[in-house]
This record gives C-alpha cells, sequence and structure tokens, in this order.
C-alpha cells in the first residue's frame, strides 16, 4: 500500500484527536507527507471507524493518487503548509494538525495574537498569531493562515481553530496539544486580571535550550 505508515499514522492522531478533546466528531484534520505525496483524513469520515486503506494520497498539487475517499475539505491548507511554509530553523515539514479544540478557539474569538505567556510557546514562536477568519476549506483561508505562519509553527484560525506543524505527526499534535493549554492558561490568567508575560530575550533564549532539549544518543 502507498505511504502506508504515513496513513497509519494519519489514522492513529485522527482517533487520538478525538480521545484528546481536541475535535468533536469528524472535525479537524491531519496529514503526513513523504516525498511529494501526503496521506491525509477523508471528509466525513468517523475516525474511530478510520482505516488505512480509507486515507487518500494526493500529490502536492492535491490529486489524489490512491484511495477511494475524498480528502479532507481542508486540503487547501495542508498543501499550502507543505509547499510554502517554511520552519524559523529549516527542518523539513513532514505533518500538518489541524484542530477545533476549544480554548484555543476561543482565544481566536477575542486576540488577534496570544502573548508569551508562557515559556512552552517558543515551541510555536515568540507569540501566536491568530489568521484573519477567511471560509473553510478555501484558499483565502489557506493564504490566511500563512501569512499567520510566518516564523511560526502554529497559529491560530480567527473564529475556527488552530494549525500547527512540525517534522513528524508526534511533533506537529504536540504543538497542537502545547498550544491549546497555552491558550486555556491565557484565558484563565486574563480572567484574573493582567497576566505578567516573558520578555522577547527570554523566549529567543528558551528557543536556543530547546534546541538541544530531550534524550541524546550515548556516546
Amino acid at each position: 500500500m502507498l505511504l502506508a505508515e504515513q496513513r497509519s499514522a494519519v489514522c492513529a492522531y485522527a482517533r487520538r484527536m478525538v480521545a484528546d478533546g481536541l475535535v468533536v466528531g469528524t472535525s479537524g484534520n491531519v496529514s503526513a507527507r513523504e516525498g511529494d505525496l501526503v496521506a491525509v483524513t477523508p471528509t466525513g469520515v468517523a475516525y474511530e471507524s478510520l482505516t488505512a486503506e480509507d486515507v487518500p494520497v494526493v500529490d502536492l498539487q492535491g490529486s489524489v493518487v490512491d484511495g477511494e475517499l475524498r480528502p479532507t475539505s481542508e486540503l487547501p491548507m495542508h498543501l499550502s503548509v507543505y509547499r510554502e511554509a517554511r520552519d524559523p530553523d529549516d527542518v523539513p515539514i513532514g505533518a500538518v494538525v489541524h484542530t477545533h479544540s476549544v480554548h484555543a478557539t476561543a482565544v481566536s474569538t477575542v486576540a488577534e495574537e496570544v502573548p508569551p505567556i508562557h515559556y512552552i510557546m517558543a515551541t510555536i514562536g515568540p507569540s501566536v498569531r491568530v489568521a484573519t477568519y477567511a471560509t473553510y476549506g478555501t484558499t483565502e483561508l489557506a493564504e490566511a493562515m500563512l501569512t499567520a505562519l510566518e516564523g511560526r509553527r502554529g497559529c491560530l484560525l480567527a473564529n475556527h481553530g488552530t494549525v500547527t506543524y512540525g517534522a513528524d505527526l508526534a511533533g506537529a499534535y504536540d504543538r497542537a496539544q502545547q498550544l491549546e493549554w497555552a491558550c486555556q492558561l491565557w484565558l484563565l490568567a486574563r480572567s484574573a486580571g493582567n497576566p505578567r508575560l516573558l520578555p522577547p530575550a527570554e523566549i529567543e533564549h528558551v528557543v536556543d535550550k530547546l534546541r538541544g532539549y530531550g534524550q541524546r544518543p550515548r556516546s
């Protein structure tokens, strides 16, 4: 099966979005890239019953090259990330996650940017921008998203949800979770008063520290 590993991962992370409360029903979508091909969730299929064979494979222009089901209506957004977005560290983009998580979507209705309220936001950028609203599934939404993603690894979509990307689905999904948590924190802090923000120099410092974060192979 073409892109068998990526199609299986798409199924697993689509189901995980539901279990983790990042989407409801068939909302939200995920994709994984290998070369010039992308495995992406199909439109209108319940994730709990999704199988690898159900996951369509498309090229970077959006033509289906394998699979019987139609891709998600948000395919233009996914393909725009792969074709045009650039990781701040020039890491190849291998996966995209789009959620409708509650706190992040709530923030997208009241703010133009999520400020650096916590150092974990450095995994995405100095701040998280909110893309201008456009109808779902349109090139206008994809273009607004790309503007908000400049220099960032994720953004909010006004009155809609979130988009994050990574080298693989594990990385993209982790950023989606961290973004939802940061937005929940921001809402809670704002409800209590005016939260203190981290200065830009500290965010830059954390960015440098995160480059060496995690386990390294033993010599």
